[in-house]
C-alpha cells in the first residue's frame, strides 16, 4: 500500500437515460398543467421514465460504468471498489452497489457501499472515492449515480408540483491515480444542515412504527416526495455559491478561472441565479434539465459526461461539480481536468 497522497484524476465518464421519453404535453393528459406552467417554474420540457422490465436503478448504473470504462480503457474486472450513490434502490436492502457489481459481473469479492445523499450524493460520492484514491488503498474506483424516481411519484393534480420535476437516469465515471502533476481533484467539500431535514423528504416506509407495513398503507401520501419549493429554492441559491466559492479559495482561484461550472440539474432558474452570482457566461456552465429534469444523484454525472462528450471539457480545463439538496446537503469540487 502507497500511503502518499496522491491525486485523484477521472479516467472515464459515461451515462444512461431510458428510451421512454415523457414530454410536458404528455403530462397534461395526466394531469392538470401545461406546458408553459412547467417550463416557466423549472425550465424542464421533456424528461425520460424508466421502461419496467428493462431498466433498473443497477443496470442502468452499468450501463453507464461500462462506458465509462470503455473512455478508461479498463474492464469490470479492473474495479477495487464500487461507491454507488442513489435514493431510489433497487431493493430496501441489500443496497444497488453490491447488485452493481453483480450487472458487471466482477468475481472478485470487492468492497461496494451505497451513498445516500440524494441530489448532493454524487459529489459526495466522489470525494469519498477520492479519499480511497489519495491515501493509496485503492488504484481504479467506480463512482457512479443512478436513479428511477418516476415509479415513486404521485402522478396527479395533488402532486403535480414536486412530479413535473423528476426523471430517471445514470452516469458513471472512473477514478484513477493522476498520472499529471497538479492535475486532477483538487478538493471536495461537503455540508449539511439537518434542521431543514424535513424540507424536501419521502417519509415513509420509515423504520420507526411498530407495524410499518399496515402504517403505509393507511398514510399513502407520506411514500410520495414533499418539498417546501420556495425554502428549497432560497437555500439552494446561498449554498450553492458559497460552495463554490470555497472551492475556488481553497485552491487560489477565482470565478472567471473557471472553464465549466456542472451544478446539480435541480431547476433551470436556480442554475440561471448561480451563473449570474458567480459572473459566469453561457459558454462556461452546463445544462440539461430541459431534456432530462432533476435526476437527483444521476443529475451531475449525466451532465458531465455529455460535456465530455460535447467537447465542452478539455485536458487541462478547470471545473467545478456543485449541488444541494434534501437534507439539507450541499457540496462541490475542483477538478484540473
Amino acid at each position: 500500500m502507497n500511503n502518499t497522497l496522491r491525486l485523484s484524476e477521472i479516467a472515464g465518464v459515461g451515462h444512461y437515460v431510458p428510451n421512454r421519453v415523457v414530454t410536458n404535453a404528455d403530462l397534461t393528459g395526466l394531469m392538470d398543467t401545461t406546458d408553459e406552467w412547467i417550463q416557466e417554474r423549472t425550465g424542464i420540457r421533456e424528461r425520460r421514465w424508466f421502461e419496467e422490465g428493462k431498466d433498473t436503478t443497477a443496470n442502468m448504473g452499468a450501463n453507464a460504468a461500462r462506458k465509462a470504462l470503455e473512455m478508461a480503457g479498463l474492464t469490470p474486472d479492473d474495479v477495487q471498489l464500487i461507491v454507488f450513490a442513489t435514493l431510489s434502490p433497487d431493493y430496501f436492502f441489500p443496497g444497488s452497489g453490491v447488485l452493481l457489481q453483480r450487472e458487471l459481473g466482477i468475481q472478485a469479492p470487492i468492497p461496494a457501499f451505497d451513498v445516500r445523499n440524494q441530489c448532493s450524493g454524487f459529489v459526495y460520492a466522489l470525494s469519498m472515492a477520492d479519499q480511497f484514491i489519495k491515501t493509496g488503498m485503492y488504484d481504479t474506483v467506480l463512482v457512479v449515480g443512478s436513479e428511477i424516481h418516476s415509479s415513486g411519484l404521485d402522478i396527479s393534480t395533488r402532486g403535480r408540483a414536486v412530479s413535473v420535476i423528476f426523471g430517471d437516469g445514470a452516469g458513471a465515471v472512473v477514478l484513477r491515480p493522476s498520472t499529471r502533476a497538479e492535475h486532477g481533484i483538487l478538493s471536495t467539500h461537503l455540508h449539511s444542515q439537518g434542521e431543514h431535514a424535513e424540507e424536501l423528504i419521502v417519509k415513509e416506509p420509515g423504520s420507526n412504527r411498530n407495524n410499518r407495513v399496515e402504517y403505509v398503507v393507511a398514510n399513502e401520501l407520506d411514500m410520495y416526495p414533499y418539498m417546501n419549493g420556495q425554502n428549497v429554492f432560497k437555500h439552494a441559491v446561498v449554498r450553492f455559491p458559497q460552495v463554490i466559492k470555497e472551492a475556488l479559495d481553497q485552491n487560489g482561484y477565482q470565478p472567471q478561472d473557471l472553464d465549466m461550472l456542472i451544478p446539480h440539474q435541480a431547476n433551470l432558474r436556480i442554475t440561471q441565479y448561480v451563473q449570474q452570482k458567480m459572473g459566469l457566461p453561457d459558454s462556461k456552465i452546463f445544462s440539461n434539465i430541459q431534456r432530462y429534469g432533476n435526476t437527483t444523484a444521476a443529475s451531475v454525472p449525466i451532465a458531465l459526461s455529455e460535456a465530455v462528450q460535447e467537447g465542452r471539457i478539455k485536458r487541462g480545463d478547470l471545473v467545478c461539480l456543485a449541488a444541494f439538496g434534501s437534507g439539507f446537503t450541499w457540496a462541490s469540487a475542483l477538478i484540473k481536468w
